[in-house]
């Protein structure tokens, strides 16, 4: 795999991650949280999407086509399951479930852990970073030196999600409270959005499979 492969896989696994637009989004999730549960949740998040995009590069469509998913279905689902944490977002519900268990004293369980979901997926490994990985993969042509150039640059982009968390802390201070309302609000818009765009693109592609629309 030469050079001018390997800056476009990168280039393409940072548009699509955008580890720089992570960073507000993951003080919205982590809002109230101290430094160090944050960096453990960022940590976590980034583990998690790295070994998903790795599998997914390894045997993405061998998973995909074993249990009959069609990428255009993968698309949806990614789509709904984001949709729901923009509702979150919107509407505060995380905050306010914070404060709640704040004021009753209690142990903050997993169950509220942003790691896992929504962080690491859909939103670093979200379908169309999965997707990549499977294209890219089988753009490195034969034999593993390709392979692994691909994984080597997938970890790349989620060392800078990574950097991008820990610099959450500063950016929170910087925004202040309304602040940080504000962009929650505004991200859980945009969010909702990316969602519904994730939805349109899978019914696109479901409709170019069955034959039902020209590809633009």
């Amino acid at each position: 795999m030469d050079t001018a492969h390997l800056i476009t896989a990168f280039v393409t696994l940072f548009v699509i991650v955008d580890p720089v637009g992570l960073a507000p989004v993951f003080v919205a999730l982590t809002r109230g949280m101290g430094r160090v549960e944050r960096r453990a949740i960022g940590l976590r998040a980034a583990l998690v999407g790295a070994a998903l995009m790795t599998l997914f590069g390894l045997a993405g469509q061998s998973i995909l086509d074993f249990v009959g998913i069609s990428i255009p279905a993968f698309r949806i689902a990614g789509g709904l399951l984001l949709f729901v944490t923009a509702f979150d977002m919107l509407f505060e519900r995380r905050a306010r479930r914070r404060e709640d268990r704040a004021s009753a004293d209690e142990v903050q369980d997993d169950a509220h852990d942003p790691s896992v979901f929504p962080l690491a997926t859909p939103l670093i490994a979200g379908p169309g970073a999965l997707v990549t990985m499977i294209l890219l993969v089988g753009r490195a042509g034969p034999g593993w030196q390709g392979i692994v150039a691909v994984h080597l640059v997938m970890l790349a982009v989620v060392v800078l999600c990574v950097v991008s968390f820990l610099l959450a802390g500063p950016i929170e201070r910087a925004l202040g409270k309304t602040g940080t309302d504000v962009v929650s609000r505004l991200l859980g818009m945009l969010l909702a959005a990316l969602s519904v765009q994730f939805v349109i693109d899978g019914i696109m592609g479901a409709l170019r499979a069955a034959g039902l629309m020209v590809a633009g």
